[in-house]
């Protein structure tokens, strides 16, 4: 289901992004710190859990359930979260650290029968730098724009998860906290791929933006396919085709039928790239 979405406010969303970056490094470090490492690092992933509006971990095994991490973005909360998928505890991030979150993090996986002192934010990849990683408090006055985000995220998982479930060779779909985006890889053929997702902005676009892009990278001459919804060929660095969010119809009843044709006509754009 579609949550309406501010295209007006598309591009005042930077500082609740990369607060919601910094902060789901949590769920990423239950997996880091208690799973066994992936070559793909699919066991950092996310998941979008639209019954806690919330990105969720992987699940680390006890002796007879499970523990995941999750954080609820529309208010900036750690969850722990049990094998029912219910959130058995609850942190709002406004006003602590992040090594107050740590504290307390440790001590509900302690109650749940991890090993607290295995718990590390070590990671192997960078995320855009806040001042939240320096041990500035985490701050959700602007409100706001925290729901937005959380909006965003929905919408992606949802009509990302649409596309999924229609094309043959789709993965699931699942959040990287790396670039921080959400989205299903394609499988066109032996070395060839698209990917679709939602990224929630970067240095490219400074804003929520959907994209489709292809491996092999094709040449810019090719870029010839028509896309709707909007969007538009995108070259500087990388490849691919986007829809920026400030481009989004104002009317919601339009946004989820916007975003759809404009995946549909760039998945088809890019699969035509790969096999022509």
């Amino acid at each position: 289901m579609w949550s309406a979405i501010r295209p007006d406010q598309a591009r005042a969303l930077t500082d609740a992004r990369l607060q919601v970056h910094h902060a789901a490094q949590f769920a990423t470090a239950l997996a880091i710190s208690y799973l066994q490492a992936r070559d793909d690092d699919s066991h950092t992933n996310l998941q979008w859990t639209d019954s806690l509006g919330a990105l969720v971990s992987n699940a680390v095994q006890l002796d007879s359930s499970t523990v995941r991490v999750g954080l609820r973005i529309a208010d900036l909360s750690l969850l722990v979260v049990d094998a029912k998928g219910r959130a058995v505890a609850t942190r709002p991030l406004t006003g602590h650290t992040i090594a107050d979150a740590q504290k307390w993090l440790a001590g509900e996986l302690q109650l749940a029968g991890l090993d607290p002192a295995r718990l590390t934010l070590k990671r192997h990849f960078e995320i855009p730098p806040h001042a939240v990683g320096r041990g500035v408090p985490f701050d959700t006055s602007h409100a706001g724009q925290f729901v937005q985000l959380a909006h965003w995220f929905s919408n992606g998982a949802s009509v990302l998860g649409e596309l999924a479930v229609a094309t043959t060779g789709a993965s699931e779909v699942r959040c990287w906290p790396h670039h921080f985006d959400i989205a299903t890889l394609i499988t066109v053929g032996p070395g060839k791929s698209t990917g679709a997702g939602l990224e929630p902005g970067d240095a490219y676009y400074d804003e929520p933006y959907f994209y489709v892009n292809a491996h092999p990278e094709p040449s810019r001459e090719k870029l010839t396919a028509p896309l709707d919804g909007g969007g538009a060929w995108h070259t500087r660095e990388w490849v691919g085709a986007v829809l920026p969010g400030s481009r989004f119809a104002g009317d919601d009843s339009a946004q989820a039928l916007q975003a759809r044709k404009f995946l549909d006509s760039a998945v088809a754009a890019c699969r035509g790239l790969l096999t022509s």
